[in-house]
């Protein structure tokens, strides 16, 4: 039988109203889980509950499905952590506008430990987490994790297997990610206008680093599972163009290089679509030879960029197939987004001193007649 975490109130925040994370409470967490009411974020709170103690302050769930209405989130919270656990409600506005709703409802706790709902924490994450704060100085506003992404180990990957893997490697992932209250109130939290999971991570890491504060990283280990996915997710990743045209428009050309962020194959992608738009045009112009060259560009571009997706993977007829269909689709689907993206965002400003001006970070005050030693 399911037992749905209670709804949060504004009397269940009173605890923690002024809490101010004085010398006792330096490591005191508080999680935060947006969630579309997945069958994984069950196994999430299991592993979180197993990994004992030290326990979160609060964990906040958002249930950011959209319309959801007053059906309760399908969840079975483990007993050691249902006095801790509350719902809020979500917009359906995507993960940063979740994660926000959720910090912002946690209580004056002085870190915030930012989850997915689709991750395992390992069984000594809760001791390993309070070892990453306690080594945080007061510059710090987040530690991260390292990420593990488990793959077969009786075949090759999967195309989705093998970008599900680049989450172990992304620099500041927030399937697990920690930051410290004060930074994400100095910079205002995450940007809710990436409505996926997608960039809004190195974005809000950006930011807090433009504003004085650092990021380390961390010990704590949190598997990812691959989720199941099907032919076309390829595709509907390439919705994520639009998010890179938000992120230059506001941290300038270099914030790939700033992020360590692998830069894809956009360009490719364009010029493939730009052949295929190219022989249409001259077919419907009356100009077969030119025709046939863009044509033959498009089919090569094409051809090579299937088959650098099929070399490294398993080789199956249905991943073969899936290679070669989605590797028509891909690029014209990338194009369309990136196009997007240069309108919808066409007038959002770069980052300005105004959008970072909170507080500088500062050497916590020592206390009355403590004593300092040579």
């Amino acid at each position: 039988m399911a037992h749905p975490p209670p709804e949060a109130t504004d009397a269940a925040h009173d605890d923690l109203a002024h809490d101010d994370g004085g010398p006792a409470g330096e490591t005191a967490y508080a999680v935060v889980v947006p969630t579309l009411g997945r069958p994984s974020l069950g196994a999430c709170l299991r592993a979180l509950a197993d990994a004992g103690p030290p326990r979160p302050v609060r964990i906040v769930l958002v249930d950011d499905r959209p319309g959801a209405g007053s059906a309760p989130l399908p969840v079975d919270v483990p007993v050691p952590l249902r006095p801790l656990t509350t719902v809020v409600r979500g917009g359906a506005r995507g993960p940063a506008a979740a994660r926000n709703t959720g910090w912002r409802a946690a209580g004056r706790v002085p870190w915030i430990v930012f989850l997915d709902d689709d991750v395992v924490p390992g069984p000594t994450w809760a001791d390993d987490l309070a070892l990453d704060l306690a080594r945080a100085t007061h510059r710090t506003a987040a530690v991260t994790a390292r990420i593990e992404v488990p793959l077969p180990e009786d075949r090759r990957p999967t195309d989705w297997e093998r970008n599900t893997a680049g989450l172990a490697t992304a620099r500041w992932i927030t399937a697990d990610m920690a930051y410290r209250r004060a930074a994400l109130e100095a910079v205002g939290g995450f940007d809710e206008r990436f409505r996926r999971a997608f960039r809004e991570d190195a974005d809000l890491a950006l930011r807090v680093l433009a504003a004085g504060w650092t990021v380390t990283a961390g010990d704590r280990t949190t598997t990812h599972p691959v989720r199941p996915a099907d032919r076309w997710v390829s595709v509907r990743v390439q919705a994520g163009n639009a998010d890179d045209v938000l992120m230059t428009r506001r941290h300038g050309p270099a914030w790939w290089r700033r992020a360590d962020a692998p830069r894809g194959r956009l360009p490719r992608h364009l010029a493939v679509t730009g052949a295929a738009a190219a022989a249409l045009a001259c077919a419907a112009l009356r100009r077969p030879a030119a025709a046939s060259l863009c044509a033959a560009a498009w089919l090569a571009g094409t051809a090579e960029f299937a088959l650098a997706r099929i070399a490294p993977g398993p080789r199956t007829p249905d991943e073969t197939a899936t290679m070669a269909l989605t590797s028509v689709l891909i690029p014209p689907a990338a194009t369309w987004h990136w196009l997007r993206g240069q309108v919808v965002h066409r007038a959002t400003p770069p980052l300005g001193p105004h959008e970072l001006a909170g507080p500088p970070p500062r050497a916590p005050r020592r206390a009355a007649g403590e004593r300092v030693r040579p």
